[in-house]
């Protein structure tokens, strides 16, 4: 689930929406964080595989001086390979966060 649709991250280049999460394999995302500071880190996503609980941990953005810093969980070294085209599309969204309008 994107909580956060109007964040660069979703928006620029390309708009991401629930479908781009659509046709992920095998762990979607592992590590997600259970506690943090929610006065820093904005979560972006709330994310889950089968069976277990939602978590708001899995991609968490931060402005730290004139920088980003994204922590995510999800398993990128899994989805593109598998070519997963929303997979791309988070991706390049993410490589592109510095040249977003802010």
């Amino acid at each position: 689930t994107i909580l956060e649709p109007d964040h660069p991250v979703f928006s620029f280049p390309n708009q991401i929406d629930a479908q781009d999460f659509e046709g992920w394999v095998q762990e979607r995302n592992n590590y997600n964080f259970s506690s943090f500071d929610r006065e820093r880190y904005v979560p972006l996503t709330e994310a889950h595989d089968e069976g277990e609980s939602p978590s708001d941990g899995a991609m968490l953005h931060a402005r730290i001086g004139s920088g980003n810093y994204v922590y995510t969980s999800y398993s990128w070294f899994r989805q593109l390979p598998a070519g997963v085209p929303g997979a791309y599309r988070i991706f390049a969204n993410l490589l592109s966060l510095p040249a977003a309008p802010q």
